[in-house]
């Protein structure tokens, strides 16, 4: 009897372990099978993912994207990007319509924690701003007094408000509305002061007045919002290469490689930008890459540095403060572990 059960147990063990295997397991299977990274985001927002009249997409959500594509497929061009607008979130994601998420909410234990969904890494921190008119003459939200504020009302933004003044202890008389399109139409109008919002969702509006120089997002942010990839749960192989091209572009930044001197460096002497370049050590191989895949993501669309100028710099027309999205060592909180 015993010699019977032993494999008996054996196999219900093994139909237990394949029907527990998740089946986001074979992310990069599926992709190389495929032959282009499937990339989704939420709604268009101006700066991070926007369609010219071509079709073609572009944006710092975009480029993250192709970062991933030339990481995998050593071309950044070999993706397929989805912009999932309304409350479609992490639906595409669960059912293997999209291989990766790089804006959608931001991280909470609830999203985290629910829809089989998970949490790569940071990529962009952002929190509840207040956007002014130069004429109001203000350059801290700390200053402000006695101001009608517009603001929706629903998500949390209007009683993150009333703490912030209260705390403060100044005033401000709200100007609510359903929705986000609706601050910046009221505010054109003159029927508040100012505007408070997300700073990503402020920057859009901002980047749409007639003169976006004349107006100006205050620095302090009232609330704490964490963006960056999202995975389906159960796939450590694709966590470990979305995690690690995104920490490829922080340490570039910070020890000075760009898609412009990149291929210039192969002689270097420096250890952490030869093992970034991949001809010191090879990274990539455990995640069955080329040891060269860090060096071809930032290749492909530069270090972190170049993608925040890029999409929010001054030639945007409305330049945008690195603040919170400064590396860690210029007082902002972009941190990654070294590439060693």
């Amino acid at each position: 009897m015993t010699k019977l059960l032993k494999p008996l147990l054996f196999l219900a063990a093994m139909l237990c372990a394949l029907v527990a295997a998740p089946a986001g397991a074979q992310t990069l299977d599926a992709m190389r099978e495929r032959g282009f990274l499937i990339c989704g985001s939420s709604n268009p927002l101006a700066g991070f993912s926007q369609q010219d009249i071509d079709g073609r997409w572009s944006g710092f959500d975009v480029d993250l994207c192709r970062a991933l594509a030339a990481a995998v497929f050593g071309n950044p061009d070999l993706i397929e990007f989805r912009s999932y607008r309304g409350e479609a979130r992490f639906a595409p994601l669960e059912t293997g319509a999209v291989d990766v998420l790089v804006r959608n909410g931001a991280w909470t234990a609830g999203r985290d924690t629910r829809y089989g969904a998970r949490f790569v890494t940071p990529a962009f921190f952002d929190g509840q701003a207040i956007l002014v008119p130069n004429a109001l003459g203000v350059v801290s939200a700390y200053e402000l007094d006695d101001v009608s504020i517009c603001v929706t009302d629903g998500a949390g933004e209007l009683e993150a408000l009333d703490e912030f003044f209260f705390s403060n202890q100044t005033q401000f008389r709200s100007v609510t509305y359903e929705d986000v399109a609706d601050l910046a139409t009221a505010y054109r109008a003159g029927l508040c002061q100012a505007i408070s919002a997300s700073g990503r969702q402020l920057q859009a509006i901002r980047r749409e007045l007639p003169d976006p120089n004349l107006h100006r997002i205050l620095p302090e942010r009232i609330s704490k919002e964490v963006l960056g990839p999202v995975i389906r749960n159960g796939d450590d192989l694709w966590f470990k290469i979305v995690r690690w091209t995104i920490f490829a572009l922080i340490n570039a930044e910070e020890v000075g490689v760009t898609s412009l001197n990149i291929d210039s460096l192969s002689a270097a002497r420096t250890p952490a930008v030869r093992r970034i370049l991949g001809v010191e050590g090879d990274f990539g191989t455990g995640l069955g890459l080329r040891p060269t895949f860090l060096a071809d993501a930032i290749r492909a669309v530069g270090n972190y540095s170049e993608l925040f100028d890029r999409h929010f710099g001054p030639q945007t027309g409305a330049a945008m403060l690195r603040g919170q999205n400064a590396l860690w060592g210029n007082g902002g909180l972009l941190y990654a572990p070294p590439v060693r």
